[in-house]
């Protein structure tokens, strides 16, 4: 393909009509909001070397309204996933370090945003993150792909993605199922986005 040459991004109304992704269910989604749960994590996760990637923030809702976010921290392989609370100072610090650490890719979408946050909040700048945007750029896609677009490119599958979760108090000390399921399969789908694409 020569640099002219551009691949084409599906739009919202080919996206719909396609079947719908598999989704990581509960039994493989772990909550994590306590220093013994992310030691567990953590020795979990230090295991892959490649990391789906994502954050969740408390929506705000006015002009000047700055976000103490993120609230909530993914980590995804493509067995399973962790969503970390940041309550708790130690869980915390364990989030951080994984984030710090070079030796693992963290990947997803639009991680700009939260990169900043995550620089703010936990006084550590992610190590080894990967852009998949800038991914779908580099082979020839104009667009931001998005994990919507990449999941109906690579996979000819649609992605779910609930506006109510979307937007619900990620702040909350007790996080239902919806948003769960949510935050978790938004950092698998990176995951299994990264393998598609034939980097490892």
């Amino acid at each position: 393909m020569t640099a002219r040459e551009h691949r084409p991004t599906p739009d919202k109304d080919e996206i719909a009509l396609l079947e719908p992704f598999e989704r990581l269910g509960l039994d493989r989604i772990s909550l994590v909001s306590t220093a013994a749960q992310a030691r567990e994590a953590c020795a979990a996760l230090i295991e892959h070397t490649v990391w789906g990637f994502d954050t969740e923030s408390k929506p705000t809702f006015f002009k000047d309204q700055v976000s103490d976010g993120p609230h909530i921290v993914q980590l995804a392989t493509l067995e399973r996933a962790w969503v970390f609370q940041l309550h708790e100072p130690d869980c915390r610090a364990q989030v951080a370090a994984l984030l710090a650490h070079t030796g693992h890719i963290k990947a997803g979408f639009g991680l700009g945003d939260d990169t900043r946050r995550i620089v703010s909040k936990l006084a550590v700048q992610p190590a080894a993150v990967m852009e998949l945007n800038a991914v779908f750029r580099a082979r020839g896609y104009r667009k931001d792909m998005g994990v919507k677009g990449a999941v109906a490119v690579l996979f000819n599958r649609r992605f779910i993605k609930s506006k109510k979760a979307a937007t619900s108090n990620w702040a909350n000390p007790h996080l239902n199922e919806a948003q769960l399921v949510y935050a978790a399969n938004d950092a698998w789908a990176a995951v299994r986005v990264y393998h598609a694409l034939g980097l490892d």
